[in-house]
């Protein structure tokens, strides 16, 4: 399995390189030559497996170059009921009608992400060690990203990470969780900004190609393939949970920001997963949710990104809308390097709507959308609490809102659980007048000492702070 670039560049690699690299040469994305086919004997024969023995079966099919015996041990090291808390690690609960929450957020940091950077942790320790090198991980986050990043690469061997955050903007208890870690591989930096100036950081500097070299520098955002690969894997352990033939079909709605964990459901989807409906589910940073009613893309500046009550998805340029919209144009490698290298760049905007492209956005791959506001959230925190004994997050609100939107009789809808409750208390005591549960081991974690630095919006600091602290 070879990969390419969404920008059209000449070269082709292998999964391991491109899982250190991060951004192509050329600034674009990397994808999979071709999505492998899973037919309907592949889905009964994978209906029975364990979470961990699905996960090695999916990336079987984009990873040649681990030999099968260390991949899977990787898998089973990764996805334990000691982790993530339950044999099945993403257990579906049915609300009504064919409504279902799959939950994600059981592993370490109580969030989606650990799902995909409990494997790359592993990953990055296996070739690393294998090649006798080490990496330095920059990423950026807007809440959740970063917390499970860290939880998962602290104490490597041959890994330091340092993640960039908007100062302020994250909810106390995520801020606690990420600044509060010692570990020395760990360095967290407070950026004066929203979080698409941390994004944008990340981005001009995995594209100096000879400091990316220097300072060997990898990324663990959503821009990194491996970590969408992995996403794909509970797309078809939610459907498996949902439907007893392969005869059914399902929707997912997908609470979205940076359009990483709904582009997983696109993969999935061109793989073969019977997947009806894609709902993409945003927060009001609904510069998606436009793009899908309208075919306009338009990215918004720092002063128009609101700062909402489901902070991860304050996102106004969505990272790995550029690999979907590589698919929606045949794959042609040249007209999105035009869309999103010349026309974002000098415009802020494109427009597909005359696109006869976009007109298939829907028909073929599935894709709706959706926006709910903040009283939106805190009617359905209440609503799910007061019918159902389920406590939500503001995130998963979003998506249940919008999931009721598109429901259709006879297929049901799985609505992916970002996060936990108590990652956004303030809202959810906003809704109900109480408290959510908070696990034993974050008992007290706002009052721990904090490690972090505050730094401006200036790629150049940046770039001095990550030499300063390679050693």
């Amino acid at each position: 399995m070879l990969y390419i670039s969404t920008r059209g560049h000449a070269d082709r690699k292998r999964f391991c390189e491109i899982l250190l690299e991060g951004l192509a040469p050329d600034g674009g994305l990397y994808l999979p030559e071709r999505y492998p086919q899973v037919d309907e004997a592949t889905l009964t024969a994978w209906r029975g497996l364990s979470y961990a023995e699905l996960a090695f079966e999916v990336l079987s099919l984009y990873v040649d170059d681990i030999p099968a015996a260390d991949l899977k041990a990787i898998c089973a090291r990764t996805y334990t009921e000691e982790v993530f808390g339950s044999w099945e690690i993403v257990p579906l609960r049915a609300l009504e009608n064919g409504l279902y929450l799959e939950a994600l957020s059981n592993g370490p940091t109580l969030a989606f992400k650990d799902m995909a950077m409990q494997l790359l942790g592993n990953l990055f320790e296996y070739e690393l060690a294998r090649r006798g090198e080490e990496l330095n991980i920059l990423g950026a986050t807007s809440g959740d990203t970063g917390s499970a990043a860290e939880y998962a690469m602290r104490g490597k061997k041959g890994v330091r990470v340092f993640m960039t955050s908007p100062n302020g903007r994250m909810s106390p208890f995520q801020q606690a969780q990420m600044f509060s870690l010692q570990d020395d591989n760990i360095h967290n930096i407070a950026v004066e900004g929203v979080f698409d100036d941390c994004q944008d950081i990340v981005k001009a500097v995995s594209n100096d190609l000879a400091f990316k070299r220097q300072y060997k520098i990898g990324t663990v955002n959503s821009i990194n393939w491996a970590r969408l690969m992995a996403q794909v894997v509970y797309y078809f352990a939610g459907y498996f949970q949902a439907t007893s033939s392969n005869s059914e079909k399902v929707s997912f709605t997908v609470p979205s920001g940076n359009f990483g964990n709904v582009c997983a459901g696109h993969v999935a989807r061109s793989m073969g997963l019977p997947i009806d409906k894609l709902v993409v589910a945003t927060n009001e940073n609904d510069v998606l949710d436009e793009f899908f009613r309208t075919g306009v893309y338009r990215v918004r500046g720092s002063a128009d990104t609101h700062e909402t009550s489901s902070p991860s998805m304050d996102i106004s340029k969505a990272s790995n809308f550029e690999r979907f919209v590589f698919d929606l144009l045949g794959r042609d490698g040249d007209k999105t390097r035009a869309l999103f290298h010349d026309q974002l760049a000098s415009q802020g905007r494109f427009d597909l709507s005359a696109d006869p492209a976009f007109q298939m956005a829907a028909q073929r791959y599935g894709f709706v959308s959706g926006k709910s506001i903040h009283a939106d959230r805190l009617a359905t925190i209440k609503d799910t609490f007061q019918r159902f004994g389920s406590m939500i997050d503001t995130h998963t609100a979003d998506g249940l809102k919008v999931a009721r939107e598109q429901l259709q009789a006879g297929v049901p809808m799985i609505v992916l659980e970002t996060a936990l409750p108590i990652k956004f208390a303030e809202t959810i005591v906003e809704a109900l007048g109480q408290a959510p549960t908070r696990p034993a081991k974050f008992e007290g974690i706002e009052a721990l000492p904090k490690r972090v630095k505050v730094l401006p919006a200036d790629v150049a600091l940046i770039k001095r702070y990550i030499a300063e602290n390679v050693h």
